[in-house]
């Protein structure tokens, strides 16, 4: 873990409220991703930086343990056009901790990191925390991660 500061982003993508509660959020995130591949959205968000893709946690109702929005998009240049179907929001960024996680992503290779994380004194704010599936992340048998957690 390092401490890193985000700049401010935006983001265009899909998203869906959900919740850790019951392992609920395993169903709707796996459902998210589903949509986003099956559907293209990749191809279809406009104004994009690269095509790296961003999982982000945000609109928390509380901690980890209530509900909370997840986006799957991409950063953009502009919130100018965002297509029918997909929502646009922007970020402040600030103070994080970064994590890194490599393995395979068909073997819990994300949760396994995340509850680690749920057991850390970090000091979190909980406005929007991320993970970051770039070049690294092509390979699903053996896959880097990099999840950044807001914090004080």
């Amino acid at each position: 873990m390092n401490r890193v500061t985000v700049k401010s982003f935006k983001v265009i993508g899909i998203s869906i409220r959900t919740t850790n509660e019951n392992e609920q959020a395993a169903i709707d995130i796996a459902a998210l991703w589903n949509k986003f591949v099956s559907e293209g959205i990749l191809e279809k968000i406009p104004n994009k930086v690269d095509n790296t893709i961003y999982s982000i946690y945000t609109e928390y109702e509380s901690d980890f343990t209530k509900p909370y929005t997840t986006v799957l998009g991409c950063k953009v240049k502009n919130l100018n056009e965002i297509p029918n179907g997909m929502i646009g929001k922007s970020f402040k960024g600030g103070n994080y901790s970064k994590f890194s996680t490599k393995g395979d992503l068909t073997k819990g290779l994300i949760i396994n990191k995340w509850m680690e994380i749920w057991k850390m004194d970090l000091e979190r704010v909980y406005t929007a925390d991320f993970e970051v599936f770039g070049e690294k992340a092509q390979n699903p048998n053996d896959a880097e991660i990099d999840i950044l957690i807001a914090v004080k």
